[in-house]
């Protein structure tokens, strides 16, 4: 299960970016929560009204959770290039979710009807890599797409590539998440 100290963090960072005065004790904050202080992978998402308003995170772990959700919550926030920046008076609708993923592994496959197979869907988070293109869905993306076809067929044109990509035998990793969320009203900061 996933701490809600990160929910809190996430929280935090966002609140931190709209006051400059807003301070907490990071020091203490890490030795109260010392999982903070390991390298961990964590992707940030924030919803208005349940609908998609900002989600940055991390594949790969490189760097301690703490940081890592730190800034992928600002980054979600202010950074995503599909959204304009969050505003204060937005706060009231949001949701945050943090999800820690776990590293992920190369899920190997013989063609495309075979990956369909081994894809377990409702739990997989996939990556797609292929020259120089690469995406990514969460495995809560498959609450939209609900068959593996669709999800494989979305992710390709996620990372930019065409759905025909899979006869080239792209390299797909798969990982999985532990996922926490909670309105941002509800959180309490730091």
């Amino acid at each position: 299960m996933v701490n809600p100290i990160l929910l809190r963090v996430a929280k935090s960072a966002i609140l931190r970016k709209f006051d400059t005065s807003y301070k907490f004790d990071e020091k203490s904050l890490l030795e109260i929560y010392p999982l903070l202080k390991k390298e961990g992978a964590a992707f940030v998402t924030l919803k208005y009204d349940h609908h998609l308003r900002g989600c940055i995170g991390s594949i790969i772990a490189h760097r301690s959770l703490y940081d890592d959700v730190v800034n992928n919550a600002v980054s979600a926030a202010f950074n995503d290039p599909r959204f304009h920046h969050l505003h204060e008076n937005e706060l009231s609708h949001i949701w945050v979710e943090v999800s820690v993923l776990t590293e992920p592994e190369i899920l190997e496959y013989e063609d495309f009807n075979d990956l369909l197979k081994k894809v377990e869907q409702g739990v997989d988070g996939l990556i797609i890599k292929h020259d120089v293109y690469q995406g990514t869905f969460l495995p809560q993306v498959w609450e939209q797409l609900k068959t593996p076809k669709e999800f494989l067929e979305h992710l390709s044109m996620k990372a930019g590539l065409s759905p025909s990509v899979y006869d080239l035998h792209p390299e797909i990793y798969r990982y999985h998440v532990e996922a926490i969320e909670e309105k941002f009203d509800d959180i309490l900061p730091l």
